[in-house]
């Protein structure tokens, strides 16, 4: 089990049959669930967590396959980690949540909050694109995406050339997605190497990565009929207006913030940023309802 901060708990709950790992934080206020991307877990959200918590209840989950859920063989696509999202709404009890995601995530948090609009009070989206909308360009080498996408997609491939080998890759994708030096620490990448190290440790990433790569048009069609309707904030970092444009295409109601000086690992860069923009804006979604 990782290591933890004070006032963080661990959670365990078996969800859409597969073991999901959560923690949370704080006691008051309305819950807002937290949604790591890639190379990740819930980690990413360590120094987040405590600042949102002072004012909300806080969950930041583990996707299948990712950190310390479960990684049995078994299904790893899009859909299934919307379906454990919103089984996992069910089993905290707290009723409907701000969801805010990031990078890879983004389509299963979409998906999650167009699908199940009664577990959603607001969407964020943090340097994050969808199937349809944008993600397909990222691996689209010729035109400057990255050999990552691909890889990571490939059946079997990254298990079969990353076991072993996890800390050289979480060594690489830091080094070309951040700019705050030292932002990501040691201790930061020990804790993901661990958790991608373990058996089974890529099945979550391979699933999603390829899930997404080849669900453009059910997404497209799950935006077109149901649109986000609740308030959408874009927040971006390096890449900035890349989210903005996504989800000004599926949401009608959108807010734009971009984080100065951040490459794309925003929460890990930028926390206490990172937690006013969305926690500023949660605010403002309670107040208006």
């Amino acid at each position: 089990m990782t290591s933890t901060f004070e006032g963080i708990t661990h959670h365990n709950a078996k969800i859409n049959g597969t073991d999901l790992h959560y923690v949370s934080a704080g006691t008051a206020g309305s819950p807002i669930l937290l949604v790591h991307g890639w190379p990740e877990s819930w980690w990413a959200f360590r120094a987040v967590v405590p600042l949102l918590a002072a004012t909300h209840r806080v969950f930041a989950v583990d996707l299948r396959g990712f950190g310390d859920s479960g990684t049995d063989t078994g299904d790893y696509d899009m859909a299934t980690m919307a379906e454990d999202l919103h089984q996992l709404v069910a089993h905290l009890g707290v009723g409907p949540v701000h969801v805010t995601c990031q990078d890879i995530s983004g389509g299963p948090v979409f998906e999650f909050a167009a699908s199940h609009p009664a577990d959603t009070l607001s969407f964020t989206g943090v340097e994050t694109t969808l199937p349809g909308y944008g993600l397909e360009m990222l691996a689209d080498v010729v035109n400057g995406g990255s050999w990552h996408v691909g890889f990571l997609a490939a059946t079997g491939i990254p298990e079969l050339f990353l076991a072993g080998r996890e800390r050289v890759m979480l060594d690489w994708a830091v080094s070309v997605m951040s700019a705050v030096p030292g932002a990501v620490t040691e201790a930061d990448l020990e804790e993901f190497t661990r958790t991608y190290a373990r058996p089974g440790g890529w099945r979550g990433t391979e699933g999603l990565y390829r899930s997404s790569l080849t669900s453009a048009g059910r997404i497209r069609a799950l935006a077109e009929s149901r649109p986000l309707t609740v308030p959408v904030l874009a927040v971006n970092g390096i890449n900035a207006p890349f989210t903005e444009r996504t989800l000004r295409q599926v949401a009608a109601n959108v807010t734009a913030v971009t984080i100065p000086d951040v490459g794309h690992l925003v929460a890990q860069e930028a926390p206490a940023a990172f937690a006013a923009t969305v926690g500023e804006f949660v605010d403002r979604v309670d107040q208006g309802a």
